[in-house]
């Protein structure tokens, strides 16, 4: 059974900083490349970062670049993201996903950016 759970959304004041963890099991997940979207009340659903599948090439929305970054750990079969200097646009369900022809998603978790 294919499984992508995140962890580690919350409530953060903006300037803070949070880690999001997908873990993942039931594929090969050295040869997915992974990424995280977000979506926003309102908006569509926008690609926020993306690492290949062995980690050496990663792509950033212009929004957060300079501010994230996507690792991944294949030993661990686990995509990260590290957020800082976050600020209220950020504020969004974050999704973990992973492509390979075909694609998983997870069922998401939520950042919330506010004083």
């Amino acid at each position: 059974q294919v499984q992508l759970v995140e962890s580690g959304g919350g409530l953060v004041q903006p300037g803070g900083s949070l880690r999001l963890s997908c873990a993942a099991s039931g594929f090969s997940f050295r040869n997915y490349a992974m990424n995280w979207y977000r979506q926003a009340p309102g908006k569509e659903r926008e690609l926020v970062a993306g690492i290949s599948s062995y980690g050496g090439v990663t792509d950033y929305a212009d929004s957060v670049k300079g501010r994230f970054t996507i690792s991944r750990d294949n030993a661990k079969n686990t995509v990260y993201l590290q957020m800082n200097s976050l600020k209220p646009e950020d504020t969004a369900v974050y999704y973990c996903n992973a492509r390979w022809g075909i694609e998983y998603w997870g069922q998401g978790t939520q950042v919330t950016v506010s004083s």
